[in-house]
């Protein structure tokens, strides 16, 4: 039983004494002046750092304000004079705006936009990008022109990302000009790029001597709603000191705080606080003296009281204690022999009541007799020794109930020198009932356990081999075999995979499926030898390993037997099954540490050949399969490579028109610029690239890479009116092909997706047609690319209807000896101009060949006679000099 202690008023006094009463209103006292005091301080702090701020963030604001305005103030200068010569040219404009700009503006550069195009620049290095830019269709900046032009007034936006790289704040001022009815004309607009970093810097917001932190906020002069574009805009969060600059379009506002932050604790704080303390200690601490001496004598008087009332209750606790547990207390007098039982004593053994005096004999008497002999011997040896009496004896009750009692005593001497026994005793029939039954209940576990041994080990074999065949399967050759390292004793392995299982079970169902593969596994047990491994790793694949040193030889006659015995008909309910066997072996290379863990794979790998090259065969693996397989490995590896570091780029063909010699069109190819191997064609990487399914990656990235490059051609003024790139059937069969286009800017008419004759020819598939028809209408043409080599029809061209034909070069090439070819061209031209489509021929190799095309009506040119592929940077310089005129 837990003790539980009494709370009582004489405890609580203990914490509580009427001593403290006076230094507790002491103490308070003291506390709250110091308080006050240290308020009023720290106030009076606050106001002071607050007004040394302000000042600071005041001489800021104004650099500011006269800065941005005398700016302003030299671009409306420059804005008056083209209000006066709305015809000036950019060598007037420059002379002009470098006048104004000079050295002691923040002004970075001044672009005029005549109808809203920039084609005034100044100065005009550095800056070539933002030439041409359209504030109509440009969506970063047409909303702040448009509105400027509307409200004819300048607006000021920014900071702004700029084109030529860095930040600004744009001011544009619309530019009106008299018309000969005396009302204004929208002339353009004006645009000045304040430098952001000049202009903070002469405004002293980066001097390191600054001790503030300075956020601004009001992004296109929004004021204090806008967002914050200078500074750490935490500290709008830390009660700023805020302020107003004023700008023409608008304001920003300014908030500061001190660069360490707002200082809470005044420097005289601890002084205060000091001598507070010590007033304290003055009035506090006599109090506390005289009250601690007044109080330690109450507290012994107390003491002596709470011991004797914690007496008497262990007392009580004791004889309860007693009474609940049920333990009987007994007592001997080794020299009078005189036994004293409580009652419970008496009750455990079943004692009448009418026997007043106990002995020995009584306790004797009470014992079962097979448990007497041991029970005295146990009594005798701790009188005689004096040590610890411990005991265990069954009694036998007058109702013949038998109990068992277990006894502790031990051996004292009282006042006069008289040895006594003192002991207790305690029913424990319980727990050696509960002895028992666990010790059967383990003997029956020992049992169970037993069978569930022989039953996991049944389990065990099971899950290690197949149920239908009999033989190990991959599980037990993995682990028992290849997984352990003595399995260096496997010299080879034969990977063997059953050809043409697959019909048999499809049409004869799974039971002559199952009958098959127990004809196979049969037949493999026949032609092996003592010592070789068979097992059964898949549906219809099984693996013999062999432990003994067997030459190339003797695997290949072991190969052909089982190839030869396997081919033979199976009778199965009336009908002869047929099948073969392609099987790819491996063997153990000694000298290669982990060989025989990868037999497996190199079977596996030879296996796959053998049925690449028609089945029912087997092949062997061996350096070249190796090389190739690690070749390929190498090329995938570096394809993946390859497009996260976007190593693959077009390259463009010029198309020409086949009677001017007009540069028309562009076809972008795929090139892949390898690290190790340069410029590689689509011949070295397309196969592997469309085995990894990252064609339709490549393809994407192209067609982005190429309408960036258009951008580049049109800034340049190089005109190419149409581009041309390839889409593979991956991308066809996506249903979400459109979609995956969003976000690229694509003008109308420009660009032509080049399909396979093979794909396009597709009716069949509702996803290719469909996205076919998409495409049309979201402005992209469609080009059939290699026509002549699959199986078109003129019902498929006119389902289709693409806009250009592309002959294919194996059917343009003979044309200047064949004349049969000669006519073949001309049929499938004339073919294509009855339906409304262009033709384009590919590989014109010589300028005879164009000139019998162009006499057969083709319309577009593209071969090696004009034009080899080329890098944007090659096709730009090709287009400026029109070399291939002076060929043709």
């Amino acid at each position: 039983m837990i003790a539980i202690p009494k709370l009582s008023l004489n405890s609580g006094q203990k914490y509580w004494r009427p001593s403290y009463l006076a230094a507790g209103i002491a103490l308070v006292v003291t506390l709250v002046a110091g308080i006050f005091a240290e308020i009023q301080n720290n106030a009076m702090h606050h106001q002071r750092a607050r007004a040394e701020v302000g000042e600071q963030l005041g001489i800021i604001r104004a650099k500011l304000e006269g800065n941005i305005n005398s700016n302003i103030q030299l671009v409306r200068g420059l804005v008056a004079v083209i209000a006066t010569e709305p015809d000036i040219d950019q060598q007037h404009f420059a002379k002009i705006a470098g006048n104004l700009m000079g050295t002691h503006s923040q002004l970075r550069s001044i672009a005029a936009a005549p109808d809203l195009v920039i084609s005034l620049m100044y100065p005009l290095k550095g800056n070539e990008k933002a030439v041409g830019l359209d504030y109509r269709t440009n969506d970063a900046q047409r909303d702040a022109a448009l509105r400027a032009v509307d409200s004819r007034e300048m607006v000021l936006a920014g900071p702004v990302d700029l084109l030529q790289g860095g930040k600004g704040f744009i001011g544009r001022f619309p530019v009106f000009y008299e018309i000969q009815s005396g009302r204004g004309r929208l002339w353009g607009l004006v645009s000045a790029v304040v430098d952001v970093d000049r202009l903070y810097a002469d405004s002293g917001l980066n001097s390191p001597d600054l001790p503030l932190n300075v956020v601004i906020r009001g992004v296109d002069a929004t004021g204090g709603d806008g967002e914050a574009f200078f500074g750490n805009a935490e500290a709008l969060d830390h009660d700023p000191v805020l302020a107003e600059v004023s700008l023409p379009s608008g304001s920003w506002q300014l908030a500061a705080t001190p660069r360490g932050g707002w200082s809470d604790t005044p420097a005289n704080a601890w002084q205060i606080r000091y001598l507070i303390l010590l007033g304290g200690l003055l009035v506090i601490l006599p109090i506390s003296i005289a009250g601690y001496l007044y109080d330690q004598r109450r507290e012994h008087v107390r003491e002596l009281n709470r011991r004797g009332a914690e007496m008497q209750r262990l007392q009580q606790r004791l004889k309860l204690a007693l009474n609940t547990s049920r333990i009987g207390i007994w007592e001997l007098n080794v020299d009078t022999w005189e036994l004293s039982w409580d009652e419970r004593m008496r009750e455990l053994y079943d004692i009448a009541d009418d026997v007043e005096v106990l002995n020995l004999d009584h306790w004797k008497a009470a014992l079962l007799p097979e448990d007497v002999t041991q029970a005295e011997a146990d009594f005798k040896q701790a009188v005689a020794t004096g040590a610890t009496y411990k005991s265990e004896f069954r009694v036998l009750t007058r109702k013949g109930e038998i109990r068992w009692i277990r006894a502790i005593g031990a051996v004292h001497e009282d006042e006069g020198r008289q040895r006594y026994i003192l002991g207790v005793n305690w029913d424990v029939s319980t727990d050696v009932q509960l002895k028992t039954h666990l010790l059967a209940a383990m003997q029956n576990a020992e049992v169970r356990n037993n069978e569930l041994e022989d039953a996991r080990a049944q389990m065990e074999r099971n899950s290690l081999h197949d149920s239908l065949t009999g033989l190990p399967n991959r599980r037990y050759l993995d682990e028992q075999l290849l997984g352990k390292d003595d399995g260096a004793n496997v010299t080879a392995l034969l990977h063997i995979d059953l050809d043409r299982f697959k019909q048999i079970n499809d049409t004869l169902g799974h039971a002559a499926g199952d009958a098959m593969l127990i004809h196979a596994a049969s037949i493999l047990k026949a032609h092996t030898r003592q010592g070789d491994f068979i097992a059964r790793i898949g549906g219809d694949e099984f693996v013999i390993a062999t432990t003994t040193d067997a030459g190339t030889a003797q695997l290949e006659a072991l190969a052909s037997r089982i190839i030869e015995h396997m081919r033979q008909p199976v009778p199965y309910e009336g009908h002869e099954c047929r099948f073969g066997v392609s099987i790819g072996i491996a063997i153990a290379n000694s000298m290669e540490p982990d060989s025989t863990k990868r037999l497996l794979i190199d079977a596996d790998i030879a296996l796959y050949r053998a049925k690449s090259n028609g089945r029912n065969r087997y092949e062997f693996f061996n350096d070249a399969l190796k090389a190739e397989v690690v070749r390929n490995k190498r090329i995938a590896d570096d394809i993946l490579n390859g497009l996260e570091r976007k190593e693959f780029l077009p390259y463009f063909q010029p198309q020409f028109d086949a009677v001017t010699l007009d540069v028309i069109g562009v076809e972008a190819l795929a090139r892949w610029q390898h690290p190790r191997e340069g410029t590689l064609a689509p011949d070295a990487f397309l196969k592997t690239a469309d085995e990894l399914n990252v064609v339709p990656l490549i393809d994407r990235s192209i067609l982005e890479q190429t309408l960036w490059q258009s951008t580049r051609w049109k800034a340049a003024g190089i005109s190419i009116p149409k581009m041309s790139v390839n889409v593979s059937a991956g991308r066809l069969y996506e249903p979400d092909l459109l979609d995956s286009l969003d976000g690229m800017v694509i003008e109308e008419g420009t660009l032509s997706f080049e399909l396979l004759e093979s794909i396009f020819l597709d009716e069949n598939n509702d996803t290719i047609v469909a996205n076919i028809e998409k495409l049309k209408r979201r402005g992209i043409e469609i080009e059939i690319d290699d026509f002549g080599t699959g199986y078109a029809s003129i019902v498929s061209l006119i389902h289709v209807r693409p806009t250009r034909l592309k002959i294919d070069r194996s059917l343009i090439l003979p044309i200047v000896e064949s004349e049969s070819r000669r006519r073949l061209v001309a049929s499938i031209i004339d073919i294509g101009r009855s339906l409304g489509i262009k033709i384009i021929a590919e590989g014109v190799e010589t300028m005879e060949h164009a000139a019998i095309l162009r006499d057969l009506g083709c319309d577009t040119l593209q071969g090696y006679a004009l034009a080899r592929p080329m890098s944007s940077e090659q096709l730009m310089e090709f287009v400026r000099e029109e070399s291939w005129r002076r060929v043709a």
